[in-house]
């Protein structure tokens, strides 16, 4: 999957991140909690099974690290599917906090 539409949504302290890779197909999205203008918290990050294996999860991880980038905060990962790609990307460790 590439060239993902990539929408954001934030209501009060709590923000997600969410594409539909097909028209008509489920939702994917990454949600988090907004603990100070400074810090989000990654708590889920859910990938309907038609779309695993294509990235989809790591695309909207992504999105939250520039975004992170691009406004001076930083993520805390508590997700274990976020996690793990902080794990496995040392090149987001500017933003990563914890």
């Amino acid at each position: 999957m590439t060239d993902l539409t990539i929408a954001h949504e934030l209501n009060g302290s709590k923000g997600r991140y969410f594409t539909r890779p097909s028209p008509n197909g489920p939702v994917a999205e990454l949600t988090y909690s907004r603990a100070s203008d400074k810090l989000i918290i990654i708590d889920h990050t859910g990938v309907p099974e038609v779309y695993r294996g294509g990235k989809v999860g790591l695309a909207l991880v992504k999105r939250a690290v520039e975004d992170a980038r691009k406004n001076n905060y930083k993520i805390l990962p508590l997700c274990p599917f976020a996690a793990a790609q902080f794990r496995r990307h040392s090149e987001w460790n500017d933003v990563r906090s914890g």
